[in-house]
């Protein structure tokens, strides 16, 4: 068999290379541990093992610290909306139903003190108490009926209570506005039999203003009737031929309708004024005005 043998020096070169790989993989672990990345949108705070929490707060890109006596934590910046349901009072004793949105985010220079009071579920600790807190406030200055009528000064009312009491927790609000608000049961069907009687009033009063309407109506045509009647009476007796030059017009009347009339009938010409020519109708007329 042959014989292979090393060069001279070659195991020392294995062993430095070796030796050489073992380190960087090492130098590579510590540095992967002494550095960290801030993302976009986020900021970090340490607690130091012996020294506690720092006050320092880190802002985006990469940072370094010590392995095992550093711990790092991120908190997230950005604006976070947040919906809230409270059932409170009003000055009338009504229960109102309010839900709130509120658009928040941690003051960026108090990170290391939310973190030590309240940790990083601050809006969990934090906002549903003072939320219930402010709205109870506000909501108890109005009667039900005036949370409607005067919505945006009640608007107002909580978004500055509330804004000026988040900032005592660390807390800042970009945005609140009420996106639902209602009644117990109780006040919404007596608001709703309110209207009912309203409406039943504004009838009945429609109706008085209709029969007055009707009753002066009537008594126009009344008095309209009376003077023509009168007239007629004054008529007939300046002028004899007034009532047989109304009975020529009755006549004509009829007979157009006649004329325009699909139907075909026979009836007495005496029974429908058209005999214009009998001699007995000048008497009858000269009978009735005594001449």
């Amino acid at each position: 068999k042959p014989d292979f043998k090393m060069p001279p020096g070659a195991g020392m070169a294995g062993k430095a290379i070796g030796v050489l790989a073992v380190l960087a993989g090492a130098g590579y672990t510590v540095v992967n541990h002494m550095l960290y990345n801030v993302e976009s949108g986020f900021r970090a705070v340490e607690y130091n093992r012996l020294t506690g929490m720092k006050q320092s707060v880190y802002n985006e890109g990469t940072h370094f610290k010590l392995p095992w006596l550093d711990r790092v934590t991120m908190f997230d910046v950005r604006s976070k909306p947040r919906n809230i349901t409270s059932v409170t009072g009003s000055r009338d004793l009504q229960m109102v139903n309010v839900s709130l949105r509120v658009l928040h985010r941690p003051n960026t220079t108090m990170l290391p003190a939310i973190y030590a009071k309240y940790g990083t579920q601050y809006d969990e600790v934090v906002l549903p108490s003072i939320v219930n807190e402010v709205l109870k406030s506000v909501v108890a200055q109005f009667v039900a009926s005036e949370l409607i009528t005067q919505r945006e000064r009640v608007s107002q009312l909580i978004r500055r209570n509330l804004m000026a009491r988040a900032r005592e927790f660390m807390i800042d609000l970009d945005d609140v506005s009420i996106t639902h608000l209602a009644f117990g049961k109780e006040y919404t069907a007596a608001v709703e039999a309110k209207q009912v009687a309203q409406q039943e009033s504004e009838r009945a009063r429609f109706l008085v203003q209709k029969a007055l309407q009707d009753k002066r109506s009537t008594i126009v045509r009344a008095e309209g009737e009376a003077k023509s009647a009168k007239l007629i009476g004054d008529a007939i007796k300046g002028d004899p031929n007034f009532l047989e030059l109304r009975r020529i017009e009755a006549a004509r009347e009829v007979a157009n309708i006649m004329s325009t009339s699909q139907n075909k009938l026979y009836l007495n010409a005496d029974s429908l004024l058209l005999n214009l020519m009998d001699p007995n109708t000048h008497m009858t007329v000269t009978a009735s005005t005594g001449k």
